[in-house]
């Protein structure tokens, strides 16, 4: 797969930063240590800051240099994207090759709109009570076809609404759905600093708040509304049918993260440390992760096409984060009883990110009268 692909992007200017992250930015939030680290401590941050991405095959030193670069807020990541998105759409793999023929897609950017074949890219970023632009796309069938409902898709942590997912949505839109994505606070286009998750509930209102919006849209006011989440998604979709289940028709889950699977979960001990650490160093990135497309993807060449989804978060994971998502799920795996909507599981058998034991327990605690679950013994789905 080679894509000898240039671009006359030039990452020489600094981001401009919105006022909300030029607060981030100057605020403490950005980690600076205000204890005495130790020569280990200080060797390993040390480490975390000078590592660099790996190189990107089949793409020209320009475009692996314009990956390179700090990510860490929404400027940056903007174009990034922009830059691999010629790049992203001649990848060999069929959720990049089917034919949006007929679907409408809309999607939100700064720039002016732009109309190719039965598609329709637009503007559209919604500010959130906190003053966030919060990234919004949607996929609908083609005009004339009547709109069975809505699907309102939460992404996971390793991933963003506009990579993968865009296949599958185009695959639901042309099915007769609606098919609403955002990008979370800190993750794909969004503002927000990359990969940090200072509250796990701070997430999932900010999706309660931005499908309330989003559900308004004339095309879809009176129709069913399900929510749709993958992996932490999956999670995110759970707290949030838990927090306003008269909110929504229904639950899609694909490989839920109700409970993270035993060798991705640090040992006691250290999720000890971690917990005290991430209330002096919250941004830090100290812990530990697998390398995810590696446990992923089997087939190589898959795993591969995963450096292309360049801005999704690819780092060690932010101290804050690792212990917002165990008491997630911790949380989760207390309240499945809880869950009495009808509800769809989907979960790859060998899948070594989350745990496909638990979508067998969230499917037999759940009060849903209505419960499909569906294991696939040959997929694994990405943490994402």
């Amino acid at each position: 797969m080679k894509l000898a692909l240039t671009s006359t992007f030039r990452p020489l200017v600094p981001p401009k930063l919105s006022p909300f992250d030029q607060n981030l930015a100057s605020s403490n939030m950005i980690f600076r240590p205000s204890v005495t680290l130790t020569p280990r401590m200080r060797e390993t941050v040390i480490m975390m800051a000078q590592k660099k991405k790996p190189k990107i095959e089949g793409v020209s030193d320009e475009l692996n240099s314009i990956a390179s670069q700090n990510l860490d807020f929404a400027p940056a990541r903007r174009r990034v994207r922009l830059a691999f998105s010629n790049v992203q759409q001649q990848l060999d793999h069929v959720l990049f090759k089917m034919a949006s023929s007929g679907i409408r897609t809309d999607e939100v950017s700064n720039h002016a709109a732009l109309r190719t074949e039965h598609v329709l890219h637009r503007n559209w970023y919604e500010i959130n009570s906190k003053g966030q632009e919060i990234f919004c796309k949607s996929w609908l069938p083609k005009p004339g076809v009547r709109i069975k409902g809505a699907l309102c898709f939460c992404h996971g942590y390793g991933d963003t609404c506009t990579f993968f997912f865009e296949g599958i949505a185009k695959y639901i839109a042309a099915s007769g759905y609606g098919v609403y994505a955002i990008d979370h606070p800190g993750f794909g286009l969004s503002e927000g600093l990359h990969g940090y998750v200072p509250s796990f509930d701070g997430i999932v209102n900010n999706a309660l708040e931005l499908y309330n919006i989003i559900k308004g849209r004339p095309e879809i006011v009176g129709l069913p509304r399900f929510v749709f989440g993958q992996s932490m998604g999956g999670a995110i979709a759970l707290k949030a049918l838990l927090k306003d289940p008269n909110e929504w028709d229904g639950i899609i889950l694909v490989a839920p993260m109700c409970k993270i699977a035993e060798e991705m979960t640090p040992p006691v001990p250290l999720q000890k440390i971690l917990i005290l650490l991430s209330k002096v160093m919250p941004t830090a990135k100290l812990v530990p992760q697998k390398d995810l497309a590696e446990l992923a993807f089997r087939e190589l060449k898959k795993r591969k096409m995963a450096d292309y989804n360049v801005i999704c978060y690819s780092d060690q994971t932010r101290l804050k984060t690792a212990v917002e998502l165990l008491n997630a799920t911790r949380y989760i795996e207390s309240q499945v009883d809880k869950v009495a909507s009808p509800m769809l599981i989907l979960h790859g058998a060998a899948d070594k990110v989350t745990d496909p034991q638990v979508s067998k327990f969230l499917y037999e605690r759940a009060s849903s009268k209505d419960k499909t679950l569906k294991l696939y013994e040959a997929i694994s789905f990405i943490l994402s």
